[in-house]
């Protein structure tokens, strides 16, 4: 190595920056925003709360959750010409790649655009978490052929989503589900995505620009399209009797089986533990076993297969979020797009949190060239 003592690939464990948002422990199977537990989050709290807690670093008060929410609705809807924009795109648009151009093309309409004093991200971040849905929304209404719906402003933002998808209001259970699936992907600290968030807004670019960035990241397979992977699964195999023999021939080939093991968690993702029981749960409200049932039989054989081979690998946060999205109504492709409605509250935490301490991100590169001993060859001589 000639200029830097050590490498490590993909960066895995090189402490980039100090950051107050997300805990991870990946030997104990811990995560946790702010220091409260995810699943005391998930069991007694609700997505906007979780957003004023990655904001803000605390909980807020009752009247603070009030006025959150209350900002929250009042910018729900997109502008029109957003809209008739997203009406252009041609016909076989990928629903990541609408987004990325969508909330790209959103900065435009935003007053704050280019100022980032705290307060002015402050409402960028109201504006740009409130509107991530709607364009989700009404890209899939649009390229069936059907109008964007207007935003109810007395629905939870997982109750409004799924009314915007779906144009029904949701049960009670169908909208703690997608509630939950919103506080479990809200963070989860230096991912590739928000890494990518950080890095672009250390230029001192605009909020906008860093969660485009973010968008585009998320979009590769390596980092958000596992639980599609998940479900395209458990839509070949069809049948829970059909299970079995899939699994015995997916482990004779050595198919890798998404939704299993985490480049973090060394235990059981915590994330998972709360999927598992939500998609059980929304099966038993629809009366449909079939997804639940299948996705807990591939479960238990590919446990029972990686133990008998002395590998602790278990379901990671992909696993279960397929099925319970699936029964939620949202199609398959659009399972990305909705991590990225989640996330949207930890790129937007870690933006402003960058900015409070800001210092431009520049690594350096193990130099594996030849040195800067070459002698140039003209051209007629090479």
């Amino acid at each position: 190595m000639s200029q830097t003592t050590a490498t490590t690939a993909g960066l895995q464990d090189v402490v980039a920056a100090p950051s107050r948002i997300c805990y991870i422990d990946g030997e104990q199977g811990i995560l946790a925003y702010g220091g409260y537990n995810i699943h005391d989050l998930a069991e007694k709290s609700n997505f906007e709360e979780v957003i004023y807690l990655l904001w803000h670093g605390r909980l807020p008060k009752s009247a603070e959750l009030d006025e959150l929410r209350a900002n929250l609705a009042a910018n729900r809807a997109i502008p029109a010409e957003l809209i008739a924009m997203i009406k252009s795109f041609p016909a076989g648009t990928k629903p990541m790649d609408a987004l990325r151009t969508a909330v790209s093309a959103l900065g435009l309409y935003d007053p704050d655009k280019d100022d980032n004093s705290v307060e002015s991200n402050w409402r960028k971040a109201v504006r740009v978490t409130s509107q991530i849905g709607a364009i989700v929304a009404a890209f899939h209404r649009i390229r069936q052929g059907m109008e964007p719906l207007e935003p109810k402003t007395d629905l939870s933002l997982a109750g409004n989503f799924l009314w915007l998808l779906n144009g029904t209001e949701p049960s009670e259970v169908e909208t703690k589900a997608l509630d939950i699936a919103l506080i479990l992907h809200a963070d989860h600290e230096f991912n590739a995505s928000t890494f990518a968030a950080r890095v672009t807004i250390a230029t001192l670019t605009d909020m906008y620009s860093a969660i485009t960035s973010a968008i585009g990241t998320l979009a590769g397979p390596l980092h958000g399209g596992a639980n599609e992977a998940v479900m395209k699964m458990l839509l070949e195999i069809d049948a829970p009797e059909k299970v079995d023999a899939y699994m015995a021939n997916a482990f004779a080939i050595g198919k890798k089986i998404m939704g299993f093991g985490h480049r973090v968690y060394h235990t059981e993702d915590p994330r998972a533990t709360h999927l598992r029981h939500m998609s059980e749960a929304t099966a038993e409200r629809q009366g449909n076993p079939k997804w639940f049932a299948m996705s807990k039989r591939i479960e238990e054989l590919v446990i029972a297969e990686m133990d008998r081979k002395g590998k602790k690998i278990r379901a990671n946060v992909d696993f279960y979020s397929a099925s319970t999205y699936y029964m939620l109504g949202i199609t398959v492709d659009l399972f990305t797009p909705i991590f990225a409605v989640s996330r949207i509250s930890g790129w937007t935490a870690h933006v402003m949190e960058q900015l409070q301490n800001n210092r431009l991100i520049r690594p350096r590169a193990d130099y594996t060239g030849a040195m800067p001993s070459v002698e140039y060859v003209a051209m007629e001589n090479r």
